[in-house]
């Protein structure tokens, strides 16, 4: 559990280094297509592929630091061993068969851009984009680790 959390921290981390870079990226991109009316396929490409690694990986993240989707009006008010009741049943009911489900669909979706060895389809554009389409098998199993950890927790909480 702590070393599930550990990991998901460094991947945080690096997915914020990719934050930076990505924001550095839109800014020279911007600059060079406003002031010197010069543009690059390439670039916009990998923006959209940064843009990706800092959405899919920021999601187990999320997971972990409690920054995810839920109703904070009604859990805000719960006791302690209530929002582990929550939070146990969300993550057993509801992230760990979605991200499964999302890994199992998308499997044939991944090994397919990886035997094409896909790439763009622009003149220009970036090669290897099966490596970002398998960002998300990495995601959601990412989330599933991050997920049980969370589980593990909560169950923690509501035995004591």
């Amino acid at each position: 559990m702590k070393s599930i959390d550990t990991f998901i921290e460094y991947v945080g981390r690096f997915t914020a280094l990719i934050l930076i870079v990505l924001s550095l990226l839109v800014v020279y991109d911007a600059l060079s297509r406003y002031l010197f009316h010069s543009g690059s396929i390439a670039l916009q490409e990998l923006e959209w592929h940064l843009f990706d690694f800092v959405i899919l990986l920021g999601i187990p993240y999320a997971l972990k630091e409690g920054a995810h989707v839920r109703v904070d009006i009604f859990y805000a008010s719960f006791s302690a061993k209530t929002k582990a009741m929550v939070n146990l049943f969300s993550q057993v009911f509801l992230i760990l068969p979605f991200a499964s489900l999302v890994i199992y669909m998308g499997y044939d979706f991944v090994l397919q851009s990886f035997v094409q060895l896909e790439g763009s389809s622009d003149p220009g554009g970036l090669p290897y984009r099966f490596i970002v389409k398998s960002l998300m098998l990495l995601s959601f199993s990412l989330l599933i680790l991050q997920s049980l950890s969370e589980s593990i927790k909560s169950w923690k909480l509501i035995k004591s």
